[in-house]
């Protein structure tokens, strides 16, 4: 069965589409709203880079990434016309990890999801706000990503997380075009003006009657604190180093302190053996406490994230019990805990996190993927939840209000994104009320991909204090220029 689909095609089955949401009646009935946009047209390449140093996490090292970028021209009733951008790593190694199929092959069905996605997005016919058009969308993606895994025969299927990869970028572009057509920060379009359904719409009865404006921020907290990744292969000291880069950028965490004025470190850990997670946070802290020191800082954190590598939750008790009698002070800098186990919560429901909860926030991250898991991961002991550009701006935004509701624990994670694609997660860090921190990867792994947009938005690639200054994002749309900075190989080759 051939790959391509005919407009008409594709037109029905978004037309069929039923919502992920219990509510898919109302957005078909609803009238809208006069500021609601249709889709003129949709178009996409990508951009392709090495990295300077290979990034290990889940047991895995990284050494290159694929962008997708998209541009999706909107326009409204009265035929006013816009534009936006969206961009995102295709972030396969995380979204799409499997032990039977090649790094191409599982990128190359992301590619083909794009390929189906643009099509379904192109050819959706009806008049909406970037969230309704979206939410009402993704069962179609979702069905697609299942078509393409069969024709392509692949021995896994495409999974949900790595489709809602594939599908941010085009949803980031509708969010920066509806903001761009209306002359407004996205962020300020949230409300009852524009749009047409409350939270009950998106979530349940408990949210009915309540809008998105009043869980995100009208404008950007002015600064955020960088939270820096030390990969699990990535050097700690000189004695670590073989052979150095030898770029002129930091090496050793150390250096990365003094570099960015670093304060907030997240420690990439195994789950696999204890002795070495255990070291590597005391080690970690040894040398922090000691750069930290010498610059006269006496306050920084850590994050912890075992990619659920975690064979289950007594492993991450014992760590936690045995780093807190080693260094109780470095314990106490530890913020919270990223996803300790297995993804699948259905599949795992012995892995309850309560008692790890009591003692640190313990958030999900691979697992959330709807609110159906959000809802899950609480009962089974999470206290918080890692919101991601790279899986939706229309998701992030409804779960980041059902998190504020939950009084969870939140944070927005990084999926090593550059360019555009950080801009976007910076904002979406910025806009919600309870974030306090960001993590920007991209400077250490692919700062070749950052650097066409170094001097147009210093404050958001160019580190000071440790902090990002996040005030500039105050622009039309989601805060991305009007056009790229750079020329893409719309090949996408290396």
């Amino acid at each position: 069965m051939s790959l391509k689909r005919t407009r008409r095609q594709f037109l029905d089955l978004a037309v069929r589409a039923p919502l992920f949401t219990a509510a898919p009646a109302i957005l078909r009935l609803a009238r809208g709203k006069p500021t609601d946009i249709r889709i003129d047209a949709v178009t996409f390449d990508y951009e392709a880079h090495r990295y300077r140093t290979p990034y290990k996490f889940g047991g895995v090292p990284t050494d290159r990434v694929t962008i997708l970028n998209v541009r999706c021209t909107v326009r409204s009733r009265a035929g006013k016309v816009g534009q936006g951008l969206g961009s995102m790593p295709m972030g396969n190694v995380w979204s799409f990890p499997s032990k039977v199929l090649t790094y191409d092959q599982t990128l190359g069905a992301m590619k083909a999801v794009a390929d189906r996605v643009r099509d379904l997005l192109a050819a959706y016919p009806e008049y909406g706000h970037p969230i309704d058009i979206t939410w009402r969308l993704e069962s179609s993606y979702l069905r697609a990503a299942d078509e393409i895994s069969r024709e392509l025969q692949l021995s896994e299927s495409v999974p949900k997380l790595c489709t809602l990869v594939v599908a941010s970028p085009f949803d980031a572009a509708l969010h920066d075009a509806f903001g761009k057509l209306h002359g407004l920060s996205s962020y300020r379009t949230y409300g009852p003006d524009f749009m047409t359904h409350d939270l009950g719409t998106y979530l349940d009865a408990d949210f009915r009657g309540e809008t998105l404006d009043r869980y995100v921020r009208a404008t950007p907290t002015p600064r955020l604190p960088l939270y820096h990744s030390v990969g699990a292969s990535d050097p700690i000291e000189d004695r670590d180093i073989d052979q150095r880069v030898g770029d002129g950028l930091p090496e050793t965490l150390s250096e990365w302190i003094r570099y960015n004025g670093i304060t907030n470190i997240k420690i990439k850990l195994d789950g696999n053996d204890l002795g070495w997670d255990i070291d590597r946070v005391l080690r970690i802290n040894r040398v922090t406490a000691a750069a930290q020191a010498a610059r006269g800082v006496t306050r920084w954190v850590y994050s912890l994230d075992f990619n659920e590598r975690c064979p289950n939750v007594d492993y991450l008790l014992d760590f936690l019990r045995r780093v807190k009698a080693e260094d109780p002070a470095g314990f106490d800098r530890i913020q919270y805990i990223e996803q300790p186990t297995a993804r699948n919560l259905k599949a795992n429901p012995d892995n309850l996190m309560h008692e790890a909860a009591k003692i640190k926030p313990v958030v999900i991250d691979e697992s959330l993927t709807d609110y159906e898991t959000l809802m899950l991961s609480q009962k089974m002991g999470y206290s918080g939840a890692a919101l991601k550009a790279c899986k939706g701006q229309s998701q992030a935004l409804i779960l980041g209000a059902a998190g504020q509701r939950h009084k969870l624990f939140l944070c927005v994670q990084d999926l090593t994104c550059p360019g555009a694609a950080l801009i976007h997660s910076a904002g979406l860090a910025a806009h919600i009320p309870t974030i306090v921190a960001i993590e920007a990867n991209a400077r250490q792994y692919v700062p070749a991909a950052n650097k066409d947009w170094e001097e147009r938005y210093p404050g958001i690639f160019k580190i000071t204090n440790g902090t990002l200054d996040t005030s500039i994002l105050t622009g039309p749309g989601l805060g991305t220029p009007q056009k790229w900075p750079v020329t893409v190989d719309s090949r996408g080759v290396y």
